[in-house]
């Protein structure tokens, strides 16, 4: 019997636990630690909960097919006592927009998209324009479509549904803070909890999200990464657009539809200041001065909107190349990691919960390979780069 203790009950440690309680070799326990049961500034809650298969690696366009799938089943997959969850899952397709610079790139991840069978058309600027009159093209060299693969959902409904069915088939959840490790040699024995609690353990997932290099530390593991704030604002505009996508504009601003109005945001450019885990207060500067000017600048209509409402949360942060850190960590035998997302953490948890309930299960990573994401990587300074982080 083997004893699993999952630290983090967000969507990627609630996956796990899911994926395990699932997995019909597995035969133990499943105790999941979460210090805020009300996930108040929890990433999953606070994330746009996006899914795209419009990645330049290949590993993350896999993951996300798997996602996709994950969500377009979960009704009837995370259903508990004839309760199914609705997930609101809508498929407009993001829209990658490129200028004369950029377009090579975009070019070259089409080709890498193409080779993972994921829908994606390349346009051109008058095909843009006559399928969106919306938009405008200036500057824009080309654009990249996920047609109907991609788009956004209801992320706190999946995660919680996937929490409340991994409680269903038997998993323990304990609302505590993990602060530390009892070790015997390369092992981790027991996980110390704030209360002074001491849960035996087999095996140790960090799921903790932006606050995962501190657990890592528990174990004299360190762990690139960091807690980075993102800010969202929600926007009304009185001019009514059809068949609008998710839309990343050449800037690096994103904007999309939610309800009656659009959420947007963007990430610090080059040379900005982003420092590791600041308060979760929202500057309204940063869409004066950057957000609203490029989104008016990409839609016209959008010179006449209004700020509702904005929220800010952590990207758990992958500093060393932003993609996800998934497995052993090499001196620490029974210590998986599964974290570093840099933005993208919650389309990929079901695919990160399946292969880390299949390591631990079979030993190895079964559905689907996730090897290129190890720790090795980090020990033997070889970056995975994602060009296409948001």
């Amino acid at each position: 019997m083997t004893r699993v203790v999952i630290i983090g009950g967000g969507a990627v440690g609630s996956s796990t636990a899911y994926h395990l309680a699932t997995h019909p070799r597995f035969r133990g326990s499943i105790t999941v630690v979460e210090r805020d049961p009300t996930y108040r500034i929890a990433s999953s809650s606070l994330s746009c909960a996006s899914i795209r298969q419009q990645f330049s690696t290949p590993v993350n366009i896999a993951m996300s097919q798997y996602g996709l799938r994950f969500l377009q089943n979960a009704p009837d997959a995370l259903e508990v006592d004839g309760d199914k969850p609705l997930l609101k899952l809508h498929l407009p397709g993001y829209l990658f927009l490129a200028s004369e610079a950029g377009v090579e790139v975009l070019r070259e991840n089409h080709r890498v998209q193409q080779e993972m069978g994921a829908e994606i058309m390349l346009l051109g600027p008058n095909e843009l324009r006559a399928r969106w009159p919306w938009l405008s093209v200036d500057g824009i060299a080309a654009g990249s479509w996920g047609t109907h693969v991609e788009g956004w959902f209801d992320g706190p409904a999946m995660f919680q549904a996937v929490r409340r069915k991994a409680r269903s088939l038997g998993a323990t959840y304990i609302a505590q803070d993990a602060v530390g490790f009892t070790m015997s040699g390369a092992r981790v024995t027991e996980v110390h909890l704030a209360d002074g609690t001491l849960l035996q353990c087999d095996i140790v997932v960090n799921a903790a999200g932006p606050w995962a290099a501190r657990v890592a530390a528990f174990a004299n593991v360190d762990l690139p990464v960091r807690a980075r704030k993102r800010m969202v604002y929600v926007v009304a505009c009185k001019t009514p657009m059809r068949d609008f996508p998710l839309v990343i504009d050449a800037t690096g601003i994103f904007f999309r539809p939610e309800g009656i109005g659009y959420v947007s945001g963007r990430s610090p450019g080059e040379g900005e200041p982003d420092p590791d885990e600041p308060p979760l207060e929202v500057e309204e500067e940063m869409f004066m001065d950057y957000v609203w000017p490029a989104m008016a600048n990409r839609v016209p209509a959008f010179e006449e909107i209004k700020l509702l409402s904005s929220w800010a949360g952590y990207y758990e942060y992958n500093v060393f190349d932003h993609n996800g850190i998934i497995g052993r960590h090499p001196s620490v035998e029974n210590l998986i990691f599964a974290n570093g997302f840099s933005g993208h953490g919650i389309q990929h948890s079901p695919a990160t919960g399946r292969a880390v309930a299949e390591l631990i299960t079979d030993g190895r990573f079964v559905s689907l390979d996730l090897s290129p994401l190890g720790f090795d990587r980090v020990v033997e300074n070889r970056p995975l780069i994602e060009k296409n982080i948001v």
